[in-house]
C-alpha cells in the first residue's frame, strides 16, 4: 500500500511538468525520481545498497509525443558516471553495424549495397578469412548478414568482420564527427590479438551477383590514437590456469559511456528528432533494415537459421526478460544490443507495447564479480545481473502502464511484418 501511494505521487509530480523541446532534464522537482521509484521494489532495493560496488548505472527517457506526433523525451539517470568504467563487451557492436552501413552509402557510387558478397582476406598473421558462409543465404557472406547475425544473437565472428571492414580510424573519425570523442573501440572480440594486431584489418572485396569485382580495399594500419586509460579493477585474474593476485588491467580494451551508446540507439530509432550532426548516413531502406533485425525473434530469421530451443525469444532481451527461456508477446517488441562480459552485464534498449500504446528507452549496466575475480567464469549474471535487468524493466514497464499522456502514440513505425526477410 505504501509503495503505491509512492508511485501515485510521483505519478502526480511528473504530469505535472510540460515538456518543451526534443529533449529535456528532469526539474529540481523530479530529479529523484528514478531513485525514489527503484527503492518501491522489494527486489531491486537490496542492491542499492550495494550500488557503487556492482557499479549500477542506469537511463530511462521517458517518451511523450506532440500532436504530429514528434517525440518529446525526458531523461532519468541514476548514478551515470563516465569515471566509473565498464566493460561495454557486445554493445559496441551496435554502433559498429550503424557504421558499416554509412561507410556503404559513401561507396554507393562504386554500385556496393549491403547485400553485395563481401569476401574478407586476410595478409598477415593470426588474421582468419572468409570466402563462403554456411548460414547465409546461398552461403554468400554480406554486410546485411553479418547485421542480421549481430542484432539476433550477438555474433562475435560478425562484429570482427565489420570492425575490419571500418578499421579503427574510420570508427574513431565518424564516432567523435557524430559527438562521442569519449568512445574507444580497438579491438575485435574473442580473439587475442596484441594491439599492434588489432591496428591492422584485413583486405576485403565486394562483388555482384554476377561474381564482377565492385571495389576491393588493402590491408589497412590504423593511425588512431586513443586517450591513455589507467583502469585496473578486481583483486586477480586467471591468465591461462595461473591465478594472477593483482588487478586485470583493462587500459587497452574498448570503452563506450552508457549514455553515448543510449543516444546513438536513440539517433537511429529518432532520425527526425536528432540534430543532423549526431545522425548516421542511413537510408530509408537502412533503417527499415535495421529496425526489423534489431527487434526480431531468431526464430523469424530464415538466413541465418537459429534453433528456438538454443535461442529463443527472449534470448538477449536483458531488460523485462533477462534469462527467462520464453516465448515474448507478440504485442511487445524491444529494439536493443545486450553485451555481457568480464563480470559486466549492459543492456540499451527501446521498449514497444503495441497494445496497450507505450513506448520508453531504459539503457543500464550492473557489475556481476562478487569474488573480484576475472577470467574465471565465475560472474553473477543469473543470481543478480539476470534479475536485476529483468525485475528493473518491469518496474519501468508497469510505470509505464500507469502514466497519463496527453497524446497517445501512433507506433506504426515500429510496428513490422517479419515474414518479411
Amino acid at each position: 500500500m505504501r509503495c503505491t501511494k509512492l508511485l501515485l505521487a510521483l505519478l502526480m509530480a511528473l504530469s505535472a511538468h510540460a515538456q518543451k523541446g526534443s529533449t529535456r532534464r528532469p526539474s529540481s522537482n523530479d530529479r529523484n525520481f528514478l531513485d525514489s521509484l527503484l527503492k518501491t521494489d522489494a527486489q531491486i532495493k537490496p542492491l542499492l545498497q550495494q550500488k557503487k560496488e556492482l557499479n549500477i548505472q542506469i537511463i530511462y527517457t521517458k517518451i511523450d509525443r506532440d500532436e504530429k506526433n514528434l517525440p518529446h523525451f525526458t531523461d532519468y539517470t541514476y548514478q551515470l558516471n563516465s569515471n566509473r568504467y565498464f566493460y561495454p563487451a557486445s554493445t559496441v557492436k551496435m554502433p559498429i553495424a550503424f557504421l558499416a552501413l554509412e561507410k556503404l552509402n559513401e561507396m554507393k557510387h562504386k554500385g556496393v549495397n549491403k547485400y553485395s558478397t563481401m569476401i574478407t582476406d586476410s595478409s598477415s598473421e593470426k588474421q582468419s578469412v572468409v570466402y563462403t558462409h554456411p548460414m547465409a543465404e546461398n552461403s554468400v557472406p554480406s554486410i546485411a548478414h553479418y547485421i542480421k547475425q549481430i542484432f539476433l544473437v550477438s555474433d562475435n565472428d560478425a562484429f570482427n568482420r565489420l570492425y575490419e571492414f571500418l578499421g579503427q580510424q574510420y570508427i574513431q573519425k565518424q564516432l567523435k564527427k557524430k559527438g562521442y570523442p569519449d568512445a574507444i573501440i580497438r579491438h575485435r572480440l574473442q580473439v587475442t590479438l596484441t594491439p599492434e594486431q588489432n591496428k591492422l584489418t584485413n583486405p576485403v572485396s565486394f562483388y555482384d551477383t554476377s561474381g564482377k569485382l565492385l571495389f576491393e580495399q588493402p590491408l589497412t594500419y590504423s593511425e588512431a590514437r586513443f586517450e591513455p586509460l589507467d583502469i585496473k579493477l578486481g583483486k586477480g585474474y586467471y591468465r591461462g590456469s595461473e591465478l594472477v593476485n593483482e588487478p586485470f588491467d583493462f587500459s587497452l580494451k574498448n570503452r563506450v559511456y552508457l549514455d553515448d551508446q543510449h543516444n546513438i540507439l536513440r539517433s537511429v530509432l529518432f532520425p527526425e528528432a536528432t540534430k543532423a550532426r549526431h545522425r548516421f548516413n542511413l537510408t530509408k531502406d537502412d533503417n527499415d533494415f535495421l529496425l526489423h533485425w534489431m527487434s526480431a525473434f531468431p526464430r523469424e530469421s530464415k538466413y541465418p537459421y537459429y534453433d528456438s530451443s538454443t535461442y529463443w525469444d527472449a534470448y538477449g532481451k536483458f531488460i523485462l526478460f533477462g534469462s527467462e527461456k520464453k516465448e515474448v508477446p507478440n504485442y511487445i517488441r524491444i529494439f536493443n544490443k545486450p553485451g555481457d562480459a568480464y563480470g559486466f552485464l549492459t543492456d540499451i534498449a527501446y521498449v514497444v507495447d503495441f497494445r496497450n500504446n507505450i513506448e520508453f528507452m531504459l539503457s543500464a549496466t550492473i557489475s556481476c564479480n562478487s569474488d573480484g575475480i576475472y577470467n574465471d567464469d565465475k560472474y553473477d549474471y543469473e543470481t543478480i545481473g539476470f534479475p536485476f535487468m529483468k525485475n528493473l524493466g518491469q518496474l519501468i514497464y508497469h510505470y509505464e502502464l500507469q502514466r497519463e499522456r496527453k497524446q497517445k502514440p501512433d507506433l506504426t513505425k515500429f510496428n513490422i511484418n517479419y515474414l518479411q526477410q
